[in-house]
């Protein structure tokens, strides 16, 4: 990664989201940037794409994973959890150290891969308590937080709304603004949700809309940011948009395209 240059020469950093177990292109990410920032999802729970890939199907198999994804799709969440509590009894075992276990191993190559400068925040299937084992010296961990970079202020906000999904790092409303409240007013504020904009949380593929945070788009209005940068829509209806004087975006499903968004000024 180059480094951060000094006086008025010019800074890129790129952005990166929902990583998913994708750490082949993560080693490349931060090429040709001054910092890398990451606004978390490190986990590959279950890949909706290739239904082999991931810790649920690697705990028990393809076709148990078509069936959760089948019912998951379909809005059945219930039946869903109903099927995926019936796995776990058969099983046996302890479920959460069986997951734990698994994630560990997920974060360790993760955090090895990333470049120095990172900057991270967390998903909403993240860990936040592991995170702190596996950052090392290069990797800044933020939530409700800011940092500087290249002379602008960044604000990061981790983590996502309750859903029926009922994802590790999901939070409640009041929660999730209070840190938005935290960070105040920035030139990029980093989140792992988008605002809630029909078109920025609508998924086109699993035709249906994602949570998108209420605050967070009261936050844009009312503070102005430069950018407001965000992932978590893997295949969102737009990618990009303006609101008042803030430029929103997507910065990408790097998963499957295994490329950083690039924000130079």
């Amino acid at each position: 990664m180059a480094p951060t240059p000094p006086g008025n020469k010019r800074t890129r950093v790129h952005v990166i989201s929902d990583v998913h177990g994708n750490a082949r292109d993560l080693v490349r990410a931060g090429e040709g940037a001054d910092a890398l920032v990451c606004l978390g999802d490190l986990v590959l729970f279950l890949d909706y794409a290739d239904h082999t890939r991931g810790i649920f199907p690697d705990l028990f198999g393809a076709a148990n994973a078509d069936r959760i994804v089948e019912l998951r799709t379909a809005r059945r969440f219930a039946e869903a959890r109903e099927f995926g509590a019936r796995l776990w009894a058969e099983a046996g075992g302890d479920r959460a150290a069986l997951i734990e276990g698994a994630v560990r191993k997920q974060y360790a190559e993760m955090f090895a891969a990333f470049p120095t400068p990172t900057y991270a925040t967390y998903g909403n299937v993240d860990m936040p308590p592991l995170w702190r084992e596996y950052a090392g010296p290069g990797t800044t961990v933020l939530d409700g937080e800011r940092v500087e970079i290249g002379g602008r202020v960044f604000g990061f906000v981790g983590g996502g709304l309750r859903t029926p999904m009922r994802t590790p790092y999901e939070i409640g409303d009041e929660e999730y603004a209070a840190k938005i409240e935290a960070v105040g007013e920035v030139d990029v504020l980093c989140t792992h949700i988008p605002p809630e904009v029909p078109e920025l949380v609508y998924d086109t593929v699993a035709r249906r809309f994602e949570r998108g945070s209420r605050a967070l788009l009261d936050a844009i209005r009312r503070t102005r940011p430069r950018y407001a940068l965000f992932g978590h829509v893997h295949q969102p209806l737009v990618r990009r948009m303006r609101i008042g004087a803030t430029e929103c975006v997507n910065v990408g499903h790097f998963a499957s395209t295994g490329r950083p968004w690039a924000l130079e000024w």
